[in-house]
């Protein structure tokens, strides 16, 4: 199993919502089971799925303590992807979070408040030594600030080529349960979730080969 946190010191930058709808992307592309999981004391994602009449993706309630277990325990249950939405704080408790992520990815929408916040998340994710990307969110279209912020971001890492503009669509899908996906199968929203979740696989997909490649040159220099 994948565990994929998202993590951002800013509040309002979409976490929660990019959480549910890269979760229902992945199911429908035939990427699950998939499966949620909110540390956030807010709570909003476990409102949100509270709401859902699909049953899928799952939930699993998960204190911090219980985390690692519960990953444990989920992998074994044959999930593919743990989606985890995380806090709008930079605390030790978001470190031990992104301690279990195989990836990480960061919202950020394209205004100089966010943009001067990236820098703590980044950290976060370089210290943990685990791979990310951003994500740029709520986007006007058309707006020439959307394309300096993602190459403002491009300094830092790497840049999820989707874009999640900023439409009322995924405010009113979140408030029972669904996803632009089931709302506008065939809408721009809908469009931009599906490729954003195509791009965060393949990055998660790429890092891991990485990781394991790295492994087994470690092991074979172990053994000379």
């Amino acid at each position: 199993m994948k565990t994929i946190v998202l993590a951002s010191q800013k509040g309002g930058a979409g976490k929660t919502t990019l959480a549910a709808h890269l979760a229902v992307a992945a199911e429908r592309a035939g990427d699950g089971p998939c499966v949620l999981i909110d540390t956030d004391p807010q709570a909003s994602l476990a409102a949100w799925w509270n709401g859902r009449e699909d049953e899928t993706p799952a939930f699993a309630p998960a204190t911090l303590k219980e985390l690692s277990g519960k990953l444990e325990a989920l992998a074994r249950a044959g999930y593919t992807y743990a989606f985890i939405d995380t806090p709008p704080a930079i605390t030790e408790s978001i470190r031990a979070v992104v301690m279990q992520a195989d990836f990480v990815l960061i919202p950020t929408r394209p205004s100089p408040h966010d943009l001067r916040a990236v820098g703590r998340t980044v950290e976060l994710a370089t210290d943990a030594a685990r791979p990310f990307a951003f994500a740029v969110t709520q986007a006007k279209p058309n707006a020439r600030l959307t394309v300096q912020a993602m190459a403002a971001l491009s300094q830092h890492g790497v840049v999820a080529p989707a874009i999640v503009h900023d439409r009322v669509d995924y405010a009113a899908s979140m408030i029972d349960g669904r996803t632009v996906l089931e709302i506008d199968p065939r809408g721009r929203s809908a469009a931009e979730v599906v490729e954003l979740w195509s791009s965060v696989k393949t990055r998660v997909n790429e890092s891991t080969k990485a990781r394991q490649a790295e492994g087994k040159k470690n092991g074979k220099q172990e053994n000379r």
